[in-house]
């Protein structure tokens, strides 16, 4: 029984720790930092060049909006130039683009076969010729200050990675709109509260980041997560990443449960890609990277096991001691909070605190999904883009 309770401990302790203690350590050790203050004027003539790489497929509702954003700016115009490769596009992706190829310093490269996002952003690396790259969705729509606002750290030669702060700026109570804005909002202030206390942010939004070009390292083929791969293969080179949270662009969430869950079970897969490919960071869990790392990420990703752990432990407990069943009562429906909030939605009955469960078990689900795809063997990076708009 001492052996059932460790464990049941320890499980509830760990999640505990990444998702309450983790945030909590971080607000009191940010509070008196300072974000890099080595930054670039907007004025500066010495302000780096900048290559803005977008893999796209299938792109044509947003991929206008996208290419205004990015050149309605107060960065230097001279100072930009845009790689857009395209991933056989079967709509009127390309014809738009085109469109902007002769009045702009825009590049499109046509991809005639599927390829994934990994190849296509490896292959306009190799294209770009410029000090910073920005690796951004079509999705995501800059305001007039982002292209600045993320380049100005790289005055700091030790700043090889500079996230931006994506917002969703509408969101419905019918879906999970709320809640993935909630999560999102709180995982740009660890990010951000990462980077200022050590300048090892877990992680960088695949929407939108920046690097050096000099610390850009070529993505393994099949990976499917290339900013995670990426973000940390900078920490790997000793260099520091942040996050600029005036550095603001938006992005549409999807309010689908399916749609989101499918995104985040490709994106689990990934995870766990890297998590074995940058398991060495993991060895010293008391370096800033390392506590980081476990403490943000990896504790997380093992949550579904220790959920599972958590109830199979405190199931045995209750055998022999009743007063356990109600954790075990608690923890059931919990595990059946998605199919409630479901049950609920049919009716009309939007309870923001079951859909909050519901949310954070869906995820739990999507990486226990995502680790048996990972178990099984990625053979394509090829993706489908998720249906964002609300």
């Amino acid at each position: 029984m001492e052996a059932i309770s460790f464990l049941f401990f320890l499980s509830i302790g760990l999640l505990f720790h990444s998702y309450v203690l983790f945030p909590l350590i971080l607000s009191w050790l940010a509070k008196n930092k300072k974000q890099n203050e080595i930054t670039y004027a907007l004025n500066d003539l010495e302000l780096p060049t900048v290559a803005i790489l977008i893999a796209a497929y299938n792109e044509e509702s947003v991929i206008e909006e996208k290419i205004k954003s990015i050149f309605l700016t107060d960065y230097p115009i001279e100072k930009i130039q845009v790689f857009i490769g395209t991933d056989a596009c079967t709509d009127q992706t390309n014809p738009i683009v085109q469109r902007y190829v002769d009045t702009h310093a825009i590049t499109l490269i046509e991809f005639k076969n599927r390829t994934g996002k990994t190849a296509i952003i490896n292959h306009l690396a190799t294209l770009a010729k410029a000090d910073v790259f920005i690796l951004t969705d079509a999705n995501v729509f800059f305001l007039k200050q982002t292209i600045f606002e993320m380049l100005k750290h790289y005055k700091n030669n030790a700043i090889a990675l500079v996230a931006g702060n994506i917002l969703n700026p509408v969101v419905k109570i019918d879906g999970i709109a709320h809640q993935e804005k909630s999560y999102l909002t709180r995982e740009n202030k660890i990010k951000y509260q990462e980077g200022i206390c050590w300048g090892s942010m877990i992680g960088a939004f695949g929407g939108c980041y920046s690097l050096r070009a000099a610390n850009f390292k070529e993505v393994p083929k099949h990976f499917i997560v290339d900013d995670f791969y990426l973000s940390m293969s900078v920490l790997q080179q000793g260099k520091l990443a942040i996050t600029e949270l005036a550095a603001i662009c938006t992005e549409d969430v999807s309010n689908k449960v399916l749609e989101e869950f499918r995104r985040k079970v490709r994106i689990a897969t990934g995870n766990f890609q890297n998590l074995f490919h940058f398991s060495s960071l993991l060895q010293n869990p008391f370096s800033s990277i390392g506590f980081c790392f476990w403490s943000h990420k990896v504790i997380r990703w093992m949550g579904p096991f220790l959920l599972i752990l958590a109830f199979i432990t405190s199931s045995l407990w209750s055998l022999s001691h009743a007063a356990f069943l109600p954790i075990v009562y608690l923890q059931l429906s919990l595990f059946l909070s998605p199919i409630i909030d479901w049950v609920f939605k049919k009716v009309g009955l939007h309870l923001k605190l079951l859909r909050f469960a519901s949310h954070f078990y869906l995820m739990n689900l999507a990486l226990l999904k995502g680790y048996f795809l990972f178990s099984k063997g990625i053979k394509s990076s090829i993706w489908e883009p998720t249906k964002r708009n609300q």
